[in-house]
């Protein structure tokens, strides 16, 4: 019986329950054993504030790493770029729609959106983008699960908010989707829509029985955004967005840095043939700090958004 680490929240469930179905269909026999994280018991602060990232993995690497489970569901969007020593990513399966996704009260679309507009987001990424945009949007602190969030939005305590359109596909509501915000736009969070498959180094069996759930042109995209966000050394929730497709053979990466008013955003992109794709990330970093990306960050972070 393979024992499949995941959050308890209804997204975390549906995507361990799709990598259980995967498995059983080979018939492998699982089991999801729920693990309440530090990031589902603290609801009221901001993540920026209370550590970012390892927030909603660090209990269930620590389950991995004591072998209370064999492997866990992460969104790859959630896992920091430095996995714990013991530990690593075994397979990323193919990415659902990385965009982000607006959901308004009474149907409006950003751009419709009134002066002056209450827009919710737990996300600085977003906010930054929003802004950018609407400097004229009230932007709002929004915690909770995903039905919390869309209830505080049907409810009319928002005018709109924003959440990641692959959430909203996985648990079938696309219909209450507003309006799909283009990349040129918002560019997605690192990894967005994508899920890793994690387990301990040094585990041949579980390895080879997670192996083929690995789909190569998204793992191959996700590693040049991680390698992004690594390089600007983007651990928590800072400003930072990327996003890498594939075209004619080419691996395409597009990252920003911002800061939080949204008053500078630093956009770069790259292409690099298939057999190259590796250093992407890094040149794209490294072209974003030659235009001005450190001294954002560094503000950041001075700001009490450490880089966990």
């Amino acid at each position: 019986m393979i024992r499949i680490g995941s959050r308890g929240s209804k997204l975390a469930l549906w995507q361990a329950n799709w990598v259980r179905e995967q498995l059983q269909a080979k018939g492998i026999e699982c089991e999801i054993k729920q693990i309440q994280t530090t990031g589902d018991k603290i609801l009221d602060v901001p993540l920026a504030k209370v550590g970012g990232k390892g927030l909603f993995v660090k209990e269930i690497d620590e389950a991995l790493l004591e072998e209370k489970i064999d492997l866990a569901v992460h969104s790859m969007k959630d896992v920091p770029s430095e996995l714990p020593k013991g530990l690593m990513i075994a397979a990323i399966p193919e990415r659902e729609d990385p965009r982000d996704a607006l959901i308004s009260h009474d149907g409006k679309k950003l751009a419709e959106l009134p002066k002056g507009a209450r827009v919710g987001t737990s996300s600085l990424r977003r906010q930054a983008q929003l802004l950018a945009l609407r400097p004229d949007l009230e932007i709002v602190a929004l915690r909770g699960n995903l039905d919390t969030r869309l209830q505080k939005a049907k409810k009319g305590e928002f005018d709109a908010i924003i959440l990641a359109a692959a959430g909203l596909h996985r648990l079938g509501l696309k219909d209450d989707i507003t309006e799909y915000l283009p990349t040129d736009q918002m560019l997605p969070a690192i990894a967005q829509g994508a899920l890793g498959i994690e387990i301990r180094k040094f585990d041949p069996e579980i390895q080879e029985i997670v192996l083929p759930l690995n789909h190569s042109n998204t793992s191959i995209a996700v590693k040049a955004e991680r390698d992004l966000l690594a390089k600007l050394e983007g651990g928590c929730q800072v400003p930072i967005g990327g996003h890498a497709t594939f075209a004619d053979g080419k691996l395409s990466l597009q990252g920003l840095v911002a800061n939080l008013d949204g008053t500078q955003v630093i956009r770069e992109s790259k292409t690099a043939p298939y057999l190259e794709a590796g250093t992407l990330g890094e040149a794209v970093a490294d072209a974003l700090l030659e235009k001005g990306a450190g001294p954002i960050l560094e503000a950041i972070y001075s700001e009490g958004n450490g880089k966990g």
